[in-house]
């Protein structure tokens, strides 16, 4: 079971990145033909915004790898402090900020995940504010009369 579950989630995923793939296409033709004034545009602008920003978070998730002491110390030439990142575990867990430390001085978290984690946040909520923006101004613009004609 838990292996159905994870190609359905590696599907997921594969269909969200060829959909964005194909949105980054769309989001630069739109600067140059005018669509980043339809909802659509600001969807698309929304969802790679999202999909950016889970990958950096996983990207930074799995910069630690499954041993951290071989890879501090192979992987990266880094002592590895046993006591410094087991008083400072429970700050390692966190889902945001990512921190992974060998020791007090090395993080195996590159320094661009946090920031491309936050910039894609806000990218996807000022997205998120057009797309409620475009619904709230199409709904004024709409006279009372045309909406209960509609409702009939």
């Amino acid at each position: 079971m838990k292996q159905a579950g994870a190609l359905m989630a590696t599907v997921v995923l594969a269909a969200w990145l060829v959909w964005n793939l194909w949105n980054l296409f769309r989001i630069a033709g739109g600067l140059r033909n005018g669509s980043w004034r339809r909802p659509m545009w600001w969807t698309r602008v929304c969802s790679v915004s999202l999909f950016a920003g889970l990958a950096a978070w996983l990207w930074g998730v799995f910069s630690g790898g499954l041993d951290v002491r071989t890879l501090c110390v192979q992987g990266h030439h880094e002592r590895y402090d046993a006591a410094y990142w087991d008083s400072h575990a429970e700050e390692f867990r966190r889902l945001f900020p990512l921190h992974n430390k060998c020791n007090a001085h090395y993080d195996l978290v590159p320094t661009w995940v946090n920031p491309a984690m936050v910039i894609c946040a806000v990218v996807a909520v000022a997205a998120l504010a057009v797309l409620v923006w475009f619904g709230t101004t199409r709904q004024e613009a709409c006279p009372e009369e045309v909406r209960g004609s509609r409702a009939r």
